[in-house]
């Protein structure tokens, strides 16, 4: 178990004998997931057709199922061979073992052609929660071959609505959004949880507000589907803890992540020659919602940016905030430092900015939902998250401390103490 050990020793972490999370060279996820993806071998027509050809003269013209037919009725055929076809007479030897070769390559071809038929077959999508512009773009995306950023794979079928109706921006929208997905999209409403679970093979758990993602994860974890949570992961750091903690304990692959991490810009400045990375600014919007902690709406953003970059092994948090803008240092472990510096006002672009040992590197210019939405795509087809649960859970401690720090005028809190506060024992364990 992690998993904590981080925080049950960082006098260990600081002389380098700490666990793997707090290494400052972080492989790309994606690499992960691609060794883990199994390559899809595409079908071909002529080559089935040679098959069913030398088959047929194997089996003593029995006609073989053509493509149309299904690739069930193929692999029927095949298996129903009986070892006495291989042997014909008035043959020689040789002959005999060019036949038995034919009919092995033909059973090899009906398994590979299946194979692929399957692999093409697109994952079955859910979405839960209506009321956040996500659903229209990640469904576009998915289900919209001739979008300039379409990302093949899976499809989104079937919803359930949900809604706040105490949070101004699901109210004020999820009626339109809802009428959006079915008008344009043809996606079929469910009236629960459940029996969505049971209609897809994915779910993108999208509720705008965090507060019932506990709830709402419990059903999807219970019925043993791969899920994606949008952010914020949940409504306070103690339900994010619990909804990590059923995943695990039910061996559901789960996890959750703004758009931000998979940005090309971002992507390019984690390869930047800098050296070691010793410390990071992120700026961004910071807009607060009163039902969430105040980092958890949009702070989430520009925070999940400033971890993508310095990874695990924040110890501790302190904040400074004002009615425009928020500042929160994080002190990580092996002298490392970040900042995050929240805008209310004006514009509020974003952009991190990395510290090494040899340079300083700045982030570029845009971004985009593609780059999620493909790594959501492989996850569903891999079951591996490309964000660990150590690292979600650390930066929504890291968001909720600065929350805690503010109370207490300013000090710092350490994240070891807040994680075990919010029933993180679990968490810690070495």
């Amino acid at each position: 178990m992690f998993h904590g050990s981080l925080f049950h020793d960082p006098s260990r972490i600081m002389q380098g004998t700490g666990p793997r999370k707090v290494a400052l060279s972080h492989p790309s996820s994606k690499e992960t997931s691609q060794a883990s993806h199994p390559q899809r071998l595409p079908g071909s027509t002529a080559s089935t057709a040679a098959g069913g050809g030398r088959a047929s003269l194997a089996m003593g013209g029995a006609s073989q199922p053509s493509l149309q037919q299904g690739k069930h009725a193929q692999l029927r055929s095949f298996t129903a061979i009986h070892p006495s076809h291989f042997r014909l007479p008035n043959q020689p030897g040789s002959l005999q073992i060019m036949t038995m070769l034919r009919i092995l390559i033909t059973g090899l071809s009906c398994l590979l052609i299946g194979s692929s038929l399957h692999a093409a077959e697109p994952i079955k999508v859910g979405l839960i929660g209506l009321d956040t512009s996500h659903v229209i773009a990640f469904t576009r995306i998915l289900n919209d071959s001739s979008h300039p950023d379409h990302v093949p794979g899976a499809r989104v079928i079937a919803a359930f609505k949900g809604g706040s109706p105490d949070v101004e921006s699901s109210r004020t929208r999820i009626d339109r959004f809802t009428s959006q997905l079915e008008n344009e999209f043809g996606i079929k409403l469910i009236p629960s949880i459940s029996e969505l679970c049971h209609t897809v093979d994915a779910i993108l758990l999208e509720s705008v507000d965090g507060r019932p993602h506990l709830a709402q994860a419990r059903e999807v974890i219970r019925s043993g589907k791969p899920l994606f949570i949008d952010k914020p992961v949940a409504g306070s750091l103690r339900d994010a803890l619990e909804i990590y903690r059923l995943a695990q304990e039910a061996n559901v692959p789960c996890f959750s992540s703004s758009s931000y991490r998979f940005y090309p810009s971002l992507k390019a400045l984690q390869q930047a020659d800098i050296g070691t990375v010793r410390g990071a600014i992120s700026y961004g919007p910071c807009h607060l919602e009163p039902h969430h902690p105040d980092l958890y709406w949009y702070g989430v953003h520009p925070t999940e940016a400033l971890f993508t970059i310095l990874g695990t092994g924040c110890l501790e948090v302190s904040r400074i905030k004002t009615p425009e803008t928020d500042v929160v240092s994080g002190r990580w472990t092996e002298d490392r430092t970040g900042v995050l510096y929240g805008l209310r006002t004006g514009r509020t672009p974003h952009k991190v900015i990395a510290f090494g040992e040899k340079g300083v590197a700045e982030q570029g210019s845009g971004g985009g939902y593609a780059p999620l939405v493909q790594e959501i795509v492989e996850f569903f087809q891999t079951k591996q998250p490309p964000v660990s649960m150590e690292e979600t859970i650390e930066m929504f401690a890291f968001m909720e401390a600065a929350d805690e720090s503010h109370r207490q005028g300013g000090k710092p809190v350490l994240i070891a103490d807040l994680i075990r506060q919010h029933g993180g024992s679990w968490f810690l364990s070495p």
